[in-house]
């Protein structure tokens, strides 16, 4: 559960998140430092209370079973790595055991977090930094291919 939400309200792709190290949470800042970003490019995201808080019941877990800082944030209960196939795998069984009909896959969280922001006002540039583009056209693009009702919204309230 703890992978799922980061990948969600953190807008990460799979890669991102399975290279994540405790250390690079920072609870009291709201951050995570993503150290192994594409194009091998660093930087350092927000991420909201609510998710802090099912990751750390996540790192308590991993503590009872003695697996250590040193292994990635998400790992297997024996503290091995897992595979972006098998989270890949994962997703599309939890959404159909929750009754989602939905295709549902890892990049698709992540487009829904960047149409999640901009439902909430978050500027396109700030989003832009959230997901790691060099161009905000790529963001653009994420933000144009799933959250239409802006428009559409926007034309219907017109005199």
């Amino acid at each position: 559960r703890a992978l799922i939400v980061t990948l969600y309200r953190g807008g990460l792709r799979i890669n991102e998140a399975l290279h994540l190290k405790p250390k690079d949470l920072d609870r009291d800042a709201g951050s995570i430092r993503v150290l192994k970003g594409k194009g091998r490019k660093a930087r350092t995201i927000g991420l909201d209370p609510g998710a802090f808080a099912v990751i750390e019941r996540w790192l308590d877990l991993r503590a009872k079973r003695g697996i250590n800082g040193s292994q990635p944030l998400f790992c297997t209960l024996a503290g091995r790595p897992m595979s972006s196939a098998y989270v890949r795998s994962l997703l599309p069984r939890l959404a159909s055991k929750a009754g989602i009909e939905k295709h549902v896959h890892a990049h698709g969280l992540r487009h829904s977090h960047a149409a999640q922001l901009a439902s909430e006002g978050v500027p396109i540039n700030v989003i832009q930094m959230q997901l790691g583009h060099s161009n905000s056209a790529t963001t653009a693009r994420y933000l144009n291919h799933i959250r239409p009702q802006q428009v559409i919204e926007t034309i219907r309230a017109r005199t």
